[in-house]
């Protein structure tokens, strides 16, 4: 066997630097929510993942390219739950509507530490900064886009639509960041049921 196919453990070199770089990331969104991006250091986050730093650079160029994966992966979690929910069979659009927001507000609520990754700690870096107002555009394209499946000809064309799907990305995540901080006394619930208002008042005419 060649040293790329050998296997320790019942598991090959390829599959031993996934699991590595699975247990980084994992490290990676533990250090970054607790600590914010000054504790999350290369070193912080191989603690954590209890790897050296070889390790580390075996999959990663630098912390911040890790932390940018780590957001991404929030970001990616939370259009495939919402997606799933918002086109599983449902009574009415608006049912559809409230089970695809209640999705997306679970991933950054019931794991909190998404939730303050991507919404919160992610614009103290100033390249994760810039990529975190690209991925609220790509939600807001998707708002609108999904909006004209929803509603076809009564949705909203653009420039409209981009302007409400950014509007209504913008404020549940603000809505999301106060609840992180503690900052209003409202319930996950009040915020998916606000959400849902908003969205089906003002995405279609």
């Amino acid at each position: 066997m060649t040293p790329t196919t050998r296997r320790y453990a019942g598991m090959s070199a390829d599959d031993r630097t996934a699991e590595r770089r699975a247990r980084l990331l994992e490290a990676g969104l533990e250090v970054f929510a607790a600590h914010g991006a000054s504790g999350a250091t290369v070193s912080a986050i191989c603690a954590q993942a209890k790897l050296t730093e070889r390790y580390f650079y075996e999959s990663f160029g630098n912390r911040d390219e890790l932390l940018k994966h780590v957001v991404d992966a929030v970001s990616k979690q939370i259009k495939t739950d919402a997606l799933a929910a918002l086109h599983a069979a449902a009574s009415t659009v608006e049912q559809q509507v409230t089970n695809a927001i209640t999705a997306f507000v679970a991933v950054l609520t019931e794991d909190t530490r998404k939730g303050r990754v991507a919404l919160i700690e992610s614009q103290s870096i100033d390249t994760l900064r810039t990529h975190r107002r690209e991925s609220m555009r790509d939600f807001a394209h998707l708002v609108a886009t999904e909006a004209r499946v929803l509603y076809g000809d009564k949705a909203w064309p653009a420039p409209e639509s981009e302007i409400n799907g950014l509007l209504f990305i913008g404020g549940l995540a603000e809505l999301v960041v106060a609840w992180l901080n503690d900052e209003i006394d409202v319930t996950t619930s009040q915020i998916v049921k606000a959400a849902t208002h908003q969205f089906v008042s003002t995405v279609h005419r």
